[in-house]
C-alpha cells in the first residue's frame, strides 16, 4: 500500500472513530393503553370447571377470529398485533389456563385439555364457526383444535409452531434449551433474573413497558404451572400422527432468527401440511408479531380475507 492511500485510510479510519454512533433503532410503539386493555377482561366459567379469562374486541357483528398465545404468555401477547388486525373482524383473545386470569388447576395441562377450553369458550359465546391464530404453544392448540373439532374452524394461523419430530429424523436441539433452564426455576420467580430476561428477548426492539408487564405476569404463573406444561403440554412427539386430520387452510409463520423452532422444527410442518402459505420474516424471532407488528398483520389480513 502507497503512503498516499494508507494515510487516506487511517482518515477514514480517524473520521469513522469521530462520527457519533448511531442511534439503535426504536421499538414500534404500542397504540393501545395497556390499563384499558387489561380492564377488558372478562371471565366464565367453562362447563368442565375450568374458569376461563378472555377479551371481546372488534366489530361484535364481525367474522370470529380467536387468538391463543403462547407459552408463560396470555392474551396481552397480541397488544402490538391488534390495532393492525382487520376492522371487519370481531377478536376474541384468550387466557388459556393456567396462565394470565384464568384458573390454574392442579391438572391437566396436555393439548387437548387447552384445545378442548377453546371448544367450550366457542360454544359459551355461541360462535359456530372462527378462525384461529396461535402463537407457539397457542399454534399446536390451534392444530388440535382444528383436528379434533374441523366443523369450528374455518382457517388457521400458525405463528412460530411445529409439526414435530419426523420420523427417521433425529432433530437438533434449539439454539435456546429453555425446558432444561425452566427446571432449574424456583418459586417464586424472579421477573428481572438473566433466564426471564433472555425469555423475553428478540432480535429487534420491543417497547419496553410491554416487555416488562409480560415477563412479571409470566413470573406469578406458580412453578407447578411452569413444569406441568412443560411435562404434559410441550411433548411434541405425536404431533405427526395426527396432523394428517387437520384441513383448514393454513398459513405458517416464522422468524429468520426464531431460536426454539428451528429449520427442522419448520420442515416438519411444511412437509405435514403441503397445501399451506408459508411466510417467513427475515431478521425477526419467535415472537415477530412484537418486533413488526404491521407486516405480520398485513399477511395474516391478506390470507383471512379471502375466505370472505
Amino acid at each position: 500500500m502507497s503512503v498516499r492511500f494508507a494515510a487516506l485510510g487511517l482518515l477514514c479510519l480517524m473520521s469513522a472513530a469521530a462520527a457519533p454512533a448511531a442511534a439503535p433503532p426504536a421499538a414500534p410503539p404500542l397504540l393501545i393503553d395497556l390499563d384499558q386493555f387489561d380492564a377488558m377482561k372478562k371471565s366464565l366459567r367453562l362447563p368442565n370447571g375450568q374458569s376461563l379469562a378472555y377479551i371481546d374486541t372488534g366489530d361484535p357483528h364481525g367474522t370470529p377470529v380467536v387468538l391463543i398465545h403462547g407459552y408463560t404468555d396470555n392474551a396481552r401477547d397480541w397488544v402490538p398485533l391488534l390495532p393492525f388486525l382487520s376492522k371487519r373482524d370481531r377478536l376474541i383473545l384468550v387466557d388459556i389456563r393456567g396462565h394470565g386470569q384464568s384458573g390454574k388447576p392442579e391438572c391437566c395441562y396436555t393439548r387437548l385439555d387447552f384445545a378442548y377450553d377453546i371448544k367450550l369458550l366457542l360454544d359459551a359465546l355461541k360462535i359456530q364457526r372462527a378462525h384461529i391464530i396461535g402463537h407457539s404453544l397457542g399454534s399446536i392448540i390451534t392444530q388440535t383444535l382444528a383436528e379434533n373439532w374441523p366443523e369450528r374452524v374455518d382457517r388457521v394461523v400458525l405463528i412460530a409452531s411445529t409439526g414435530g419430530p419426523r420420523k427417521g429424523v433425529a432433530p437438533k436441539p434449539p439454539a435456546f434449551d429453555f425446558v432444561s433452564e425452566i427446571r432449574k426455576l424456583k418459586d417464586p420467580i424472579d421477573p428481572d433474573s438473566p433466564f426471564m430476561i433472555a425469555w423475553w428477548a428478540s432480535p429487534k426492539p420491543v417497547n419496553e413497558e410491554f416487555i416488562r408487564r409480560q415477563r412479571k405476569d409470566s413470573a406469578a404463573i406458580p412453578l407447578r404451572v411452569w413444569l406441568a406444561v412443560a411435562d404434559q403440554g410441550l411433548p411434541l412427539g405425536d404431533l405427526q400422527l395426527s396432523l394428517p386430520k387437520l384441513k383448514a387452510p393454513a398459513l405458517l409463520i416464522w422468524g429468520s432468527e426464531d431460536p426454539i423452532m428451528l429449520e427442522d422444527a419448520r420442515q416438519s410442518l411444511r412437509e405435514a401440511l403441503p397445501a399451506a402459505q408459508v411466510k417467513i420474516f427475515d431478521g425477526l424471532g419467535h415472537n415477530p408479531f412484537w418486533e413488526e407488528p404491521a407486516a405480520i398483520a398485513a399477511t395474516i389480513n391478506e390470507f383471512l380475507d379471502e375466505r370472505r
